[in-house]
């Protein structure tokens, strides 16, 4: 079985936590609003959010898009092995072999840093919509945490 690498940690761990970071705030009526008058407020304040930041929860996916695969990672890496390879003991063989897997580990890498990327923009953006839904809240008398 093969070891996981540090990226495929760090990604798996940015990944399960980045729900938490996106959820909704919670919300005290500090002024003795009503059931009623928070929910009514709750939707005022979503639509408000949503009109100023430009942001719809709804529409952004539960898991960021994939990024598109490099091409030809392995293929370039195998050609640069074959040659150092070929130069420095007449091996091309082990040499595109190893350049291979040079090349193979270099495109995962890639993949896993557009991945995070596009993961943290997701993030920055929910961030930004609950950031304006507080201020909505807390405008109309609720406390936010």
């Amino acid at each position: 079985m093969r070891q996981p690498t540090p990226a495929t940690i760090i990604l798996l761990a940015f990944a399960l936590s980045a729900p938490a970071w996106a959820q909704k705030p919670s919300v005290y009526p500090a002024k003795g609003q009503s059931a009623e008058q928070k929910t009514e407020d709750d939707a005022q304040c979503l639509a408000w959010a949503r009109q100023d930041t430009g942001i719809d929860p709804a529409a952004v996916p539960a898991t960021a898009t994939p990024p598109p695969q490099p091409q030809g990672e392995r293929l370039r890496g195998a050609a640069r092995g074959a040659i150092v390879g070929e130069i420095v003991d007449d091996k091309p063989g082990e040499g595109a072999a190893l350049g291979a897997l040079a090349g193979g580990r270099r495109a995962r890498l890639h993949q896993a840093g557009q991945a995070q990327q596009a993961q943290a923009q997701k993030q920055q953006g929910l961030d930004t919509y609950y950031r304006a839904y507080g201020a909505c809240m807390q405008g109309r008398g609720y406390i936010i945490r």
